[in-house]
């Protein structure tokens, strides 16, 4: 897959509610890093199963149903395999009722049409107010 397919996959699993990583489209040495993360989350978690653990796991504790993945721009690189995203996720609390967006900026690699590489750069600042831990 291209790295805007996956993209757009992670994209469909967002709003589906779902985690955002399939496993058929992880290469087994993945990583993820979100050097932004909350305090008391990993900034950088490797390997195929380790990804898919966390995310299952995270996603399931985490009070917020995606609403709307926009404002959306791909920038193309130098390299076919690397692709910057811009977006913005619009959440409502599960509990509160109260909706809120917030900015990412992700920087995506792929290998032999699997995901190698996500770097996801969050406005941890706003998702905390959003979910009541700010």
């Amino acid at each position: 897959m291209t790295p805007r397919a996956i993209f757009d996959s992670m994209r469909a699993q967002w709003l589906a509610n779902q985690p955002t990583f399939a496993a058929d489209l992880l290469a087994d040495e993945v990583v993820i890093e979100t050097p932004f993360a909350a305090p008391g989350r990993p900034t950088r978690t490797e390997g195929k199963q380790r990804v898919l653990e966390y995310t299952q796991g995270s996603q399931a504790a985490f009070p917020v149903r995606f609403d709307d993945c926009r404002d959306v721009v791909v920038h193309e690189t130098a390299d076919p395999e690397v692709i910057v995203v811009e977006y913005e996720l619009v959440g409502t609390h599960t509990g509160t009722g109260t909706t809120a967006s917030a900015p990412f900026i992700g920087v995506l690699r792929t290998r032999d049409g699997k995901l190698a590489h996500w770097r996801e750069y969050q406005h941890t600042l706003a998702i905390a107010q959003a979910v009541g831990q700010a």
